[in-house]
This record gives C-alpha cells, structure tokens and sequence, in this order.
C-alpha cells in the first residue's frame, strides 16, 4: 500500500471526491469515528431496507418485468412496515372474532330489532345456559321460556318477562349478544378479504420492487461513503485547502497518478508509517484464494504480518478430507460442485471450487482410509482391488497419520512463525522460534537415524549436540534488546508455555481420525440396515434405495459439518498459535460508486 495526501482548493472539492470515487482505488484515512446525524439516519434507513429486502426475499414469489409501482425505496420500506404490522394484527382479530361466533352460533341467527321491539314493550329478554342435568323441563311450564338449542352437555334458552325481579333458576345467565352472528360472519369475511388483500400487496412488492430497493440501498451506501470522506477531511488555511489522505494498492497506483495529472490535483506520496491502521487486500494465487473467506472468519492479517491463508489451505484441504473419511462422499461433493457451477450466479461460483478441492481431499483421505460409501474397501471382497488391500490404511495407521499431521502443522507454523517474525522484527528476534525448531527436528532426526540403526542405540553425541545448539537460541538469543538475566527468565518461561501446551495441541489432531472413524461407522450402519429393508416382500428394493439415499445424505451433511467445523478450529487456534499470527487487519475498502449500473 501507498499513503496519498491530497490537497484540493476548497470549491473544488465536492466536484474532486465525485471523480476520486469514479477512479475508486482509494481507501480513506478516518480521522475521526463519530457518527453526524444525518450518517446515523442513512445507516438506520439502510437496515431497515436490508430488513425489508430479507422479508420480501422470504416471501419466495417470483420477480416480475413489470414496473414497481412504488419508486421511493424509502416509501416502499414504510408502507411494507405498515401492512406487516397490519398483516400482524389479523390473527388476533380473527381469533376474537371466531370466539365471538362460537359464543353466538347456540342463539341462532335472530334480529336485535326484535329485541328491542320487546325492550319498548315492557318486556326483559334474558339469555340463559345451563347443563343438560340441572334443566328443568317444568320451567317452560312456570316462565315464559323458549329453548334456542339443546346439546348432549346444555341448553340455551331465554326467559321473557314483565317483571324487573329477578328469576331463581339452576342456570347461568349471560349477557345478551349486542351483534347477531350473521353480522359477526360478516365482519369475519371482512377480514379475510382484508388479509388475503394485504398478502397481495405484499406479495406484489415482493414481485416488483426488490430492484427499486437494492438501488435505494446501495444510493444511502454511495452517500453515506460520501459523508464519511466529508468528515475525515481536514481544513487547512482558513477552510480554503481542503486536505484528505488515503491508501491505494501499488496495482492501482498509476491509475490515481494520471487522474491526479489529468486533473491537476496536488499529492504527496508517501510510505505508511508503522503507527498508521493501514487496510489490508490479500493477493493469493487462485488456489489459496479460494481459501480467503475461512481465514477472514478469524481475522485479517496486519499490515505487517504475513498472509497465511497460502499456509494453511492445503492443511485445511487435507483435514476436511480426513473428518469426511470416505472417498464415495469426496466423489459427490465433487460431481455436484461442478454440476451447479454451471447453474449458480458467478459471485457463488467460487465457494463451489472450494467445494471442489475440499471433496478432491475427502477422495484422497477416503481411498487411503479404504472407505466408498461406508463399505470397507479392505474387507470387501473385490477382485480388482486385492493389489491394492496393502496400501489401504486401517483404523491404527489412521491414528497415527492423525498426530503425524498435526506434527507436521506444527513444526511448519514454528517455520512460518520465523519468516513472519523476520519480516516484521528482523531475524535476530526469530532464534528463540528456531531454537524450538532445531530442537524437535533433531530429536525427530535423531530418533529416526537410531531406528534406522544408522546411529548407534545409546547414542549420546547427537542428542547433547541438538540440545546445545536448540538451547543457545531459546536461553541465550530469545531477546537481544535485553540483558542476559532477563533472556534465561524468558527462556524458562518459554519452555514453561510449551510443555505444557504441545502435547495438548497435538492430541488435538486425534479428533480428525474420530470424526473420520464416526462417518465411515454411520455409513457401515446404514448399509447394514438398508441391506436388511431390502427382504421386505414387494416394496423392500424401493425402501432400500429411498433409505440410503436419505440416510446417506445425513450423514454426509452431518460429516461435512463436522469437517468444516474441527479443521478450522485447528487452523484458528493450533497453526494460529504456532506461526505467531495476531490479525486485527483492516478490509481494505476503496471509496468507490456502489450503484451498479
């Protein structure tokens, strides 16, 4: 990166920052994080567009050519927010109004004009339930009574009379109703129709205004970017120079260069300093970015670190692999990836390539594991394959290439760990690391030379040698800009750290040959059970192919999961360590137009 300052006559500058966008290389320097206003009510306005795009988007209807008939993005998010919150309402309504009808249906359809007439007249109308047991039938005898409708549990009826005294009955009596159920019917249809009115709308928002939203969106974006570069720029010579500074990719530099000349702006170019929060853009070749987005999930490397996502991808290739632990899933993952690589919009296609080397890992670890499906390529009884029973891996040997991987990650973050220290410190700051180095290679060297009876069984020269030569550099050069006390303090420290550390981190690599064992055992079962639906008279071939097909897709998503999940806490937390990464990079984000046109 190339730190830029402009300085830009101040009546020139809004017409300046309207082409610096268009040229959109440049990242802006903040000077300041608080939010004004009117940025905190475009940002607000833009979470509720983007919440307005998502419920929309869950409506699931298809997009229509015709025009919105809404081009306010703004208007649009309100009057959406209006019929959600009135589309909210409806099932409350309609659950009153039901209970309302259940509670009028037993009186019939009657007209309140009649009871009014009875009201004019002198005479009380009042409405009655009680349990079929407790109705007296010697009532209608005794009182004006007339049944409305008799159930197997009660009966309703009502009790006409001159009087204003009350009537003694075994019955509960109950308000009279202010509205017949035909009318309550009716206002029940009311609401549907409102409903189903209002689901139309939405539904028609859903079709056409999405497009009318997303460039609502991305115009708050534009602008917001706009004034965040207003209040990162400083006021020089009593606001007549306007002063803005920023960074652009040595790539892009000669791009800012000519429209800088073209449009005789002033500049200074300059290095960054190393106090400055200078943004990241990682540049790997196409394999390691493809890797880029799991790496981003931790964090971006500083500026002055190394990238180590070219590090960790064959790693975490060969890991994903191991979890899955069977070829027949690497050669699915494959042939779908490619598959929908032809169907999916172009911004996905590379996550479908990741997809690609992760199940060309799975292929790998799934053949050596011996393993097509949950059937054990090893025991199985296979002509063509009994050459290569020999270099099958079984279930110990699997074990062991576990811990030797996570051996081999480690010792190579440790190598990493120096070519990073190197390029932010110097070399001199790495011999702590290399001692470490030197110390586990030796011993790992020497115990092979002993078992290969190259070297002697109680062989001591080589040994004391390796523990010499690994000890200068962690006691004695771990630190050379303090005195040689404090280098030894450090040094015990150090080794305090990784014995009680390493041994942990590498039993750490077991779980990959656990999550491996545990998707090759699934699918053994679901073989064993699927052969034994398939006895099952007339229907048993069609049950056995619906059950491994649905048993078998499980299980390759639950592995998946599993060997996305571990090789990436392994990456974070083990290869992070050991390479002496930190991260707290900043995306390196150019003000730039977001409004596609």
């Amino acid at each position: 990166m190339k730190k830029y300052t402009f300085l830009v006559y101040h009546e020139d500058y809004q017409i300046f920052l309207e082409k610096l966008r268009k040229v959109g290389v440049v990242d802006i320097v903040e000077r300041t994080k608080n939010m004004d206003d009117e940025t905190r009510v475009q940002l607000m306005e833009q979470r509720a567009i983007q919440e307005t795009i998502k419920l929309l988007n869950r409506r699931r209807i298809a997009s229509k050519d015709s025009p919105s008939p809404e081009t306010d993005g703004i208007a649009i998010v309100e009057k959406v927010r209006e019929l959600l919150n009135e589309e909210d309402g409806f099932e409350q309504q309609l659950n009153s109004v039901n209970k309302e009808i259940s509670n009028l249906e037993p009186w019939g359809d009657f007209s309140l004009g009649t009871l009014e007439n009875l009201k004019k007249a002198d005479l009380n109308v009042s409405f009655y339930i009680a349990s079929a047991k407790r109705y007296n039938p010697e009532w209608e005898n005794q009182y004006a009574i007339g049944v409305v409708r008799s159930t197997p549990t009660s009966v309703y009826f009502i009790l006409v009379s001159d009087s204003d005294e009350p009537v003694e009955l075994s019955a509960e009596e109950v308000k009279a109703p202010e509205l017949s159920v035909t009318e309550v019917i009716k206002r029940r249809d009311a609401i549907l129709e409102r409903k189903k009115k209002v689901a139309d709308m939405l539904d028609e928002f859903a079709a056409t205004s999405i497009p009318v939203l997303e460039e609502t969106l991305q115009k708050l974006k534009t602008k917001a970017d706009f004034n965040r570069v207003i209040s990162n720029t400083r006021v020089e010579a009593d606001e007549k120079l306007m002063l803005l500074q920023g960074y652009v990719p040595e790539s892009e530099e000669q791009k800012l260069i000519e429209f800088c000349e073209e449009n005789k702006i002033l500049y200074v170019e300059g290095q960054p300093e190393e106090t400055d929060k200078i943004p990241i853009l990682l540049q790997n070749k196409p394999f390691a970015k493809l890797f880029e987005p799991i790496g981003s999930l931790f964090s971006l490397p500083s500026y002055h670190e190394l990238d180590l996502t070219q590090f960790f991808a064959p790693f975490f290739m060969m890991f994903f692999g191991f979890c899955v632990g069977d070829a027949g899933y690497g050669l699915l993952i494959l042939i779908l990836s490619l598959l929908l690589k032809r169907k999916v919009d172009p911004s996905f296609r590379p996550y479908l390539s990741l997809a690609q080397y992760l199940g060309i890992g799975t292929v790998i670890l799934g053949t050596l594991s011996g393993t097509f499906f949950g059937i054990s390529l090893i025991d199985a009884n296979i002509p063509f394959l009994s050459g290569m029973r020999e270099y099958f891996l079984d279930s110990q040997k699997m074990f062991y290439l576990a811990l030797i991987l996570g051996c081999v990650q480690i010792l190579f973050g440790l190598f990493v760990k120096i070519l990073n220290i190197t390029k932010q410190r110097g070399f001199k700051y790495a011999f702590s690391t290399l001692g470490w180095l030197v110390l586990f290679l030796g011993l790992i060297a020497r115990v092979i030379l002993v078992q290969t009876k190259i070297l002697p069984e109680g062989e001591k020269i080589v040994l004391y040698s390796v523990l010499a030569v690994s000890g200068v550099f962690i006691f004695l050069l771990n630190d050379p800009n303090v005195n040689i006390f404090v280098r030894i303090g450090k040094g015990i420290w150090d080794i305090y750290g990784m014995a009680t550390g390493l041994f942990g981190d590498i039993l750490s690599y077991i779980r990959l040959f656990a999550l491996g064992i545990a998707s090759s055992i699934l699918g053994f079962v679901i073989n064993s059970v699927g052969l034994s639906l398939l006895e099952t008279p007339y229907v048993g071939p069609v049950i056995f192919v619906i059950f491994l097909t649905l048993a078998h897709t499980l299980n390759i998503l639950i592995a998946s999961l599993g060997a996305f999940v571990h090789p990436m806490r392994l990456t974070f937390v083990e290869f992070f360590k050991y390479a002496g990464f930190n991260g707290g990079g900043k995306e390196y984000k150019p003000f730039t137009e977001k409004i596609k046109k």
